[in-house]
């Protein structure tokens, strides 16, 4: 009796391992898809600029696709800014303190536009190029950093570089 009892635990831990086995395979089949994840900077345009702090506000926006064939969200984009090749400063577009059916859902082959504010400090970049941006002087801007794709199953990390 207590031979089948032991057998009966060896069956059960086999089958959890087993099913364990199974989510973790198929976990890896949503990084293929969540990896081809696309971003580009679209905009970044000047709205408000605060003379008393000597900060300017830019509303940035990146387009991102989801070409393959599973649904996404993106809960984290942590990006640099530069204008004319000179750093802006640092910026985080971030959706992770709202639950994933709570935030924008990617359908296969679609795009949306993720806004962000980002602020431009005087004291961090210097008066000249914090002059150029307050007064569109900036002929291109770019992006790079690190975007957060999740599935239901999965979640990765996909550097990118983008500029317009």
């Amino acid at each position: 009796m207590a031979l089948q009892s032991k057998m009966t635990v060896y069956v059960a831990i086999a089958g959890v391992l087993a099913m364990m086995g199974g989510i973790v395979y198929y976990a890896s089949l949503d990084n293929v898809h969540l990896n081809q994840v696309e971003v580009q900077l679209t905009s970044v345009e000047l709205i408000d600029v605060n003379t008393i702090d000597n900060q300017a506000s830019f509303d940035v926006t990146f387009l991102v696709k989801n070409p393959s064939e599973k649904t996404l969200t993106v809960s984290l984009i942590n990006y640099q800014l530069y204008g004319d090749k000179k750093s802006l400063g640092s910026g985080l577009y971030s959706t992770a303190d709202i639950t994933m059916p709570g935030r924008a859902a990617f359908f296969p082959n679609t795009e949306i536009p993720l806004k962000n504010i980002f602020v431009l400090s005087k004291s961090e970049v210097g008066a000249e190029i914090y002059q150029s941006a307050i007064e569109n002087e900036i002929d291109r801007f770019s992006a790079e950093g690190i975007i957060t794709t999740e599935s239901t199953w999965s979640l990765i990390e996909k550097e990118f570089k983008t500029g317009f």
